[in-house]
């Protein structure tokens, strides 16, 4: 990946406890499983050996997009964050004006994003949408289920 991920701290401290326990713990534990399956006998008809076997290879791939992010992490400072303008780590209130509810977003990197928490990607189309807009602004967002008009109410860090 040559995308730049932008992190808070907090999260780029877990995506860092979340690689070394991949690396120290995940890793020797999937050839340990191999070595077991191996002894087994016949390779060429033991289930076991390849189920271990693409299991470390999804490991290691997921190894390798994490020390991927990691190499193009940029730490954000919250206390830096421009709010005259929706941009990455502010959060968003929005009146959805074919409802007329409205919703609080927390915009962040795809790594931070959690629906369940109000998190929302910066490349999500709804993120998308509300990068860049100003309280006041009406804006025209394209998602799956159609299209959605959203008005910003407000803008906080």
């Amino acid at each position: 990946m040559s995308d730049i991920t932008y992190l808070t701290k907090d999260a780029l401290q877990h995506l860092k406890a979340e690689l070394q326990k991949m690396k120290a713990i995940d890793r020797p534990a999937a050839s340990k499983a191999i070595a077991e399956a191996r002894e087994k006998g016949d390779l060429r008809e033991n289930a076991e050996y390849d189920a271990a076997k693409e299991a470390q290879g999804l490991l290691e791939a997921k190894i390798q997009r994490m020390e991927g992010d990691l190499a193009n992490a940029r730490v954000i400072d919250e206390s830096t964050i421009d709010t005259s303008k929706v941009s990455i780590l502010t959060k968003v209130t929005v009146t959805n004006l074919n409802t007329k509810k409205q919703a609080t977003y927390h915009l962040v990197s795809e790594q931070e994003a959690d629906l369940k928490l109000g998190k929302i990607s910066i490349t999500s189309p709804i993120g998308k949408g509300l990068l860049g807009r100003q309280i006041g602004d009406v804006t025209e967002v394209k998602v799956p289920a159609g299209l959605i008009k959203f008005k910003v109410e407000n803008i906080t860090v």
